[in-house]
């Protein structure tokens, strides 16, 4: 009988087997798990077998986040980091330090800031003059939609009163026309085009960086959900492939590769190109991420009634589609035919239908392919478009983290949402109870990429620590079982990871160990648990 390499005892193991959920040892063998059982399990533990004792510490799959900028990320970590305050002097200190500490920096770029810091969610340009008046700077918010300026940064933009908005975005402004200094959606473009570009080594080091982070909270394999060009974001794919190339990616990675909404169908050959191109080791692009709306805090998502002003009337506003719905079927007949996965960003419930439009067309015109598209974020879905997931074989992409009673929440979208709409909103317990596929992910660095403080959020609909009675829709609540299981087995399913996502004989050893059973302690205090060591095919890549 050939011996294992490593064996874990005394578990409980969490295999994700509905025939069999729980052992309490699991053997591995070169990359591949070998045996799940109990005592029986021991027999193949020799003389060379490392031995891992749980002491009833869990064993669980590896996470897998389907929806998350890891590049963009772990660069990000290296420049003015905002997060973890929501304080406006919080902010400007953060600011003001970053740029005495950066003097040679032409630019002082980084992110972070919460719209629910300030007044309508709008930051001004006077805010960053006080701290830095000299230099241009350009701060994106928390969800990436919208972005903070100085002057002098809209200024070297050409930005005035005369300035029109674009298309696909929004400048807000003073009373008599003058830029304020927030830029919403594709308005950011007009000033991050001059931000100097971060380098094939900066975009490199980010990964690795991001790597780290995501190993040491438990995950194994993601979807990067933008590899391409957009509001002058450099194109992250190249820090993939060089560490794929070097053996430096540990992780399992499917990039979703962007949709140019400027562009039509004359980009899919390019698209072709760049999936045989970007297919090396633990990476591969089989995906295509299209943006079909923005977010509902700056009323660019798209919906299918209008937003409510702050008096509780209707506007004239209901949100952007990006794609126009009618080219959008095309399109994805087209890539579907051609073996692509469509990644949606679909936030508002006229995106999401949109989506499942564009893949019901697909389906009517290519049969069924299996290529697994995937509608993201899904904030409001209509309760007639329910059904559709499951009867479409359209995956439920979830950010758990999202769903729950928290200021943005509370008084950037529900009143301008108004009550029934503001129902619809994150229906996680609709959605399962409908018979749709869940996958989770955390679109980091817009929020926390912890999947234990996704899970927590999805089992309890309530931030973990708030002091606050209220639950989020408490209908909407998964089971724990359900939660693990979006995180684990429903995103392997996305990110095309077949051999992963449950512990079973055969299947690729991506593991994660926690300090504690999750399944047997209270749910509110799910997000205690710390990951304690992390393995990528049968090697550790993290232990704490």
């Amino acid at each position: 009988m050939t011996k294992a390499d490593l064996v874990f005892t005394h578990g409980p193991v969490h295999t994700g087997d509905p025939a069999r959920t729980r052992a309490s040892s699991l053997a591995v063998t070169g990359e591949r798990i070998t045996a799940v059982g109990h005592d029986d399990v021991h027999e193949l533990i020799g003389p060379d077998t490392e031995v891992v004792d749980l002491r009833g510490k869990l064993l669980l799959p590896g996470f897998q986040d389907s929806h998350v900028h890891a590049v963009f990320g772990g660069t990000e970590l290296a420049e003015c980091d905002l997060t973890g305050t929501v304080g406006v002097e919080d902010y400007l200190t953060l600011v003001r330090e970053f740029a005495e500490a950066h003097p040679d920096r032409p630019w002082i770029t980084g992110g972070g800031w919460s719209m629910e810091s300030f007044e309508g969610g709008l930051p001004t340009r006077q805010l960053l003059d006080s701290v830095v008046p000299d230099r241009p700077v350009y701060l994106i918010n928390r969800d990436h939609h919208g972005a903070w300026t100085n002057t002098r940064a809209l200024e070297l933009a050409g930005l005035t009163k005369e300035t029109p908005d674009p298309a696909d975005g929004r400048i807000e402004r003073e009373a008599d026309g003058t830029p304020s200094g927030t830029l919403q959606e594709g308005a950011t473009a007009l000033v991050s085009r001059l931000v100097p570009p971060s380098t094939a080594a900066d975009r490199l080091a980010g990964l690795l960086r991001a790597q780290e982070l995501l190993h040491s909270l438990g995950i194994t394999g993601w979807q990067d959900a933008m590899l391409g060009m957009y509001g002058g974001n450099p194109d992250p794919s190249d820090a993939y492939l060089a560490a794929a190339r070097a053996g430096t990616l540990t992780a399992r990675v499917n990039g979703a590769l962007w949709w140019d909404r400027d562009r039509g169908a004359e980009q899919i050959e390019e698209l072709l190109a760049r999936r045989e191109q970007l297919n090396h080791g633990r990476f591969r692009a089989g995906s295509v991420k299209i943006m079909q709306d923005g977010v509902a805090e700056n009323f660019t998502a798209a919906m299918t009634a209008p937003y409510l002003d702050g008096c509780g009337c209707a506007t004239a506003n209901s949100g952007l589609s990006f794609v126009d719905p009618v080219a959008l079927r095309s399109y994805v007949t087209q890539l579907d035919a051609l073996d692509f996965q469509v990644h949606f960003h679909a936030l508002g419930d006229r995106a999401v239908r949109e989506a499942l439009d564009a893949v019901e067309a697909a389906l009517e015109a290519n049969g069924r392919r299996g290529n697994r598209h995937h509608l993201a974020h899904l904030q409001v879905v209509h309760p007639d478009d329910m059904e559709r997931f499951a009867r479409l074989g359209a995956i439920a992409n979830i950010q758990p983290l999202w769903a729950a009673h928290e200021p943005q929440m509370d008084e950037l979208t529900i009143p301008f949402l108004g009550p029934e709409r503001a129902s619809w909103q994150y229906p996680f317990g609709s959605l399962l109870r409908a018979g749709a596929t869940l996958a989770a992910g955390s679109d980091w660095p817009v929020s926390s990429p912890d999947p234990i403080a996704g899970i927590h959020v999805a089992v309890n609909r309530k931030e973990p620590g708030t002091t606050d009675p209220r639950v989020f829709l408490p209908e909407q609540r998964l089971d724990l079982t359900t939660a693990v299981a979006a995180y684990t087995a429903g995103s392997a399913h996305v990110n095309g990871l077949d051999e992963t996502g449950t512990l079973l004989p055969g299947m690729l050893a991506d593991l994660v160990v926690l300090d504690r059973d999750i399944f047997t302690g209270p749910p509110e205090e799910i997000a205690e648990a710390r990951v304690l060591s992390t393995y990528v095919g049968g090697t550790q890549v993290h232990s704490a």
